[in-house]
């Protein structure tokens, strides 16, 4: 298929990924269970693997509620003791120019911090979806939308239902194939 109906082509759906098969995790699961569902999870995307940067927030009625990434749940592990400091106070501690000797710090009371905040619910950290983008729509628009938004995800809806998700490295890999053309066909017909 050549660039130029690709592009005119193109459908959220055609690249986005099933709800199915995407890793989601319940609001009340801790932010233990959805680091150890991280660190496990593996998605196959046109014959490549990846691994997600955010997990989906799923209601027991399979309803999409919000999205956890990996920075939320190492916000949402920062130990407490650290928490009653001021940003500023808190950025010192980790600033190697100042302090090179950083493996000092208090690790033993860091370290139990950290493992505490293991058992806060993802519902604490997690994020709320702020906008979806329909199956049918252009890919274009996607792009669009998580510019807009500074997202890496986004919801995918067909008949008001959440149908998948579409990721920005999906949508980067058809910017890459608009852009690189033949370039692409040559690179992964090498790959195989």
């Amino acid at each position: 298929m050549n660039r130029t109906h690709r592009i005119e082509t193109l459908r959220i759906r055609d690249i986005a990924i099933p709800i199915a098969d995407y890793p989601s995790i319940h609001p009340e699961a801790t932010l233990r269970k959805a680091i150890l569902l991280m660190e496990k999870a593996q998605l196959e995307v046109a014959g490549r693997l990846s691994l997600p940067r955010v997990l989906l927030v799923m209601s027991d009625e399979d309803r999409l509620l919000g999205t956890v990434r990996r920075r939320d749940i190492m916000r949402g592990l920062e130990p407490r003791h650290l928490l009653t400091q001021p940003l500023s106070y808190r950025k010192k501690l980790f600033d190697v120019s100042l302090d090179p000797n950083l493996a000092e710090l208090s690790h033993h009371k860091t370290v139990k911090g950290i493992l505490e905040q293991s058992h806060r619910k993802v519902r604490e950290i997690m994020r709320p979806i702020e906008v979806a983008i329909e199956a049918n729509d252009h890919i274009i628009k996607g792009i669009y939308e998580m510019v807009s938004y500074g997202l890496t995800l986004l919801p995918v809806l067909e008949s008001g239902r959440v149908w998948g998700v579409v990721r920005s490295v999906e949508l980067f890999r058809e910017f890459s194939y608009i852009v690189l053309g033949a370039e692409m066909d040559d690179n992964d017909a090498g790959k195989t």
